[in-house]
């Protein structure tokens, strides 16, 4: 039997104390082979499945969420580190999206009349088929869900391959799924390494591909499904901005801020990784900014009282901490932190940049950690500008009292997301996505659900007046 290259287990690690928990054998190529087929197979029916039963599955692996959230959340927990409340939240904003679409799926994809000089005309949204989705750790549950839910709702079946340090995570899904009543074939997880993904997307079978990565990974899946003329969608992070102007509550602002950057350890794509602040209030924000530092309480993600959890993974802490070490060397002032912590596990502390220059090396990074840059700038304007000084275009925040203003700022920001006095939220009815190099495409929403359809028109005319 043809094995992969990598024939190493896939490894489940603790990141608070970097012990093995669990290890899983990589799949051959004859039994992807297999998921392949029986995915194509699955699509065949599930197609014709009436939207109402189709609805029914997401309801019920909702339902299946909720009742087991704890269980679900200490597993994200111990596969990846974030804090246990978070992971909690995290399983029960999948039980909302799941809903979300099943309450709403079938009036999102029905016929869509158009208007038309003579006769009638409407689009009619089809299913493609069997769609592979690339999801990265940092959200385990989440990430599946957000191209989960839309594309089983229209009717596609879904081939998973997720990040390789939760695979407890990815494979849980598949057996919530078979719990929930899905049929064979319809949702399945693949313990693949990613050396065999361009394989996957080559394969005739396989219809689209979604991406949640980094942006060289991004740009080798969208390479390999432009060449072989598929659809595909890419989120690849972000180094958003959180404008703070002259007129914001400082308080608010700052704890928003803080809260946003702490947030999954800093390790969200839509964290506040550049705080740009007018410099009339940039030193007290400073101020309030360290003081809630030098409170946060940095320990086991399972205790309630943790305020930062440990960064995901031994490798993860590392370049965190090169990243600051180069900040620093580039002529960054350290305010706050800036160290490993010397404890077993995955943790850094949690800490401050300023007088961050434009040649710095991390001024056109993404630090994914508990590291908070702060920027500050003259006027509205330049600091419209310095938000726009980044090649990524994810999300951002705009803080003001003032309304008017702030949406005025907001229409100015070369983003997907702009969100006012908040820092870049997640819910299944708003839209999630970005543009410039953070990729292309939308989750959630009803746009979520148009992207890997076929916007079939159907052009009906008596047979006298055809042309």
């Amino acid at each position: 039997m043809k094995t992969l290259s990598m024939t190493s287990p896939v490894k489940t690690v603790n990141p608070f104390n970097n012990e093995i928990l669990r290890e899983f054998d990589i799949l051959t190529d004859e039994q992807i082979d297999q998921k392949i087929e029986l995915a194509d197979l699955a699509f065949q029916s599930w197609r014709k499945t009436p939207k109402a039963k189709r609805a029914q599955l997401l309801h019920a692996v909702a339902k299946i969420l909720r009742s087991r959230k704890v269980e679900l959340g200490k597993l994200a927990t111990l596969e990846m580190g974030k804090l246990l409340k978070e992971s909690i939240a995290e399983v029960l904003l999948c039980a909302d999206i799941f809903d979300y679409y099943a309450d709403n799926g079938e009036r999102f994809l029905a016929d869509h009349p158009l208007d038309t000089k003579m006769g009638s005309a409407f689009l009619s949204y089809e299913p493609i088929g069997v769609l592979l989705s690339i999801q990265p750790w940092n959200f385990p549950f989440y990430q599946i869900t957000r191209s989960a839910a839309p594309n089983l709702m229209a009717g596609n079946t879904m081939l998973l391959k997720h990040a390789s340090n939760v695979p407890q995570c990815a494979q849980i899904m598949e057996d919530i799924f078979e719990e929930a009543g899905a049929p064979a074939g319809v949702y399945q997880n693949l313990f693949i390494p990613g050396s065999s993904i361009d394989k996957l997307v080559a394969d005739k079978r396989i219809k689209a591909v979604t991406l949640t990565g980094s942006e060289p990974a991004g740009a080798s899946i969208a390479s390999a499904a432009g060449k072989n003329v598929k659809k595909s969608t890419l989120e690849l992070g972000g180094s958003d901005a959180l404008i703070v102007l002259n007129d914001a509550n400082i308080e608010q602002a700052a704890e928003a801020a803080v809260r946003g950057r702490i947030w999954n350890a800093g390790q969200v794509c839509v964290s506040p990784k550049r705080v740009i602040v007018e410099a009339g209030i940039a030193d007290a924000f400073l101020e309030v900014v360290k003081a809630k530092f030098q409170a946060l309480v940095v320990g086991d993600p399972l205790d309630e009282k943790t305020d930062l959890a440990p960064l995901s993974s031994e490798k993860a802490v590392q370049d965190v901490i090169r990243q600051v070490e180069k900040a620093v060397f580039g002529g960054a002032r350290l305010v706050y932190g800036g160290h490993r912590i010397d404890r077993p596990g995955a943790f850094m502390e949690p800490t401050i940049l300023t007088d961050i220059q434009p040649d710095n090396v991390v001024y056109q990074q993404e630090v994914f950690g508990p590291v908070f840059m702060l920027y500050k700038v003259k006027n509205e304007q330049e600091a419209i500008t310095l938000a726009n000084a980044t090649e990524f275009g994810l999300g951002g925040s705009v803080f003001s009292t003032n309304e008017a203003r702030a949406v005025n700022v907001a229409r100015q920001i070369d983003t997907g997301m702009v969100y006012i006095n908040h820092v870049t939220g997640i819910a299944p009815e708003l839209p999630f996505g970005g543009t410039k190099h953070s990729g292309y495409g939308r989750e959630q929403s009803p746009a979520g659900i148009y992207e890997f359809v076929n916007a079939k028109l159907i052009r009906v005319t008596q047979p006298q007046n055809a042309y």
